[in-house]
């Protein structure tokens, strides 16, 4: 799944589009690798969903 950042966070641009690695911890998080290169959970509500595969 793609995802486009809405909301800033840590790591995170607003507009830049992140694959989604897993969805974790009962659907509330994202784990995907973010600006620093690494994986992390961040929350769903910081996306929107561009392409659900």
């Amino acid at each position: 799944m793609t995802v486009k950042c809405i909301k800033k966070g840590y790591d995170l641009t607003v507009g830049k589009q992140y694959e989604v690695i897993a969805v974790e911890c009962d659907g509330q998080f994202y784990r995907i690798i973010d600006d620093s290169d690494e994986d992390y959970l961040h929350e769903i509500k910081s996306f929107e969903v561009v392409k659900n595969t």
